[in-house]
């Protein structure tokens, strides 16, 4: 039986339906050389804006917060 170190938090995938939730993990520490939360992979600017954007907009956040998270997995692996 092998053990495997824990993973980092993850958010959850695109949401497919609206209301569209936040993505915040309430673990919120910004990493300077990528300007993401390291909870919710959002920028400062994509976090502040939040609750006045569409939901179409939150989409949109969503769907790059999914190809950051898949681009830090490429630069971690």
């Amino acid at each position: 039986m092998s053990s495997r170190p824990a993973a980092p938090p993850q958010v959850p995938q695109t949401p497919p339906a609206s209301p569209v939730p936040s993505p915040c993990t309430n673990i919120c520490r910004m990493n300077p050389a990528t300007g993401w939360c390291e909870g919710c992979w959002r920028t400062l600017d994509e976090i502040a804006a939040w609750s006045a954007l569409s939901e179409a907009a939150k989409r949109d956040v969503w769907q790059a917060l999914d190809a950051r998270r898949a681009q830090h997995a490429r630069e971690s692996s």
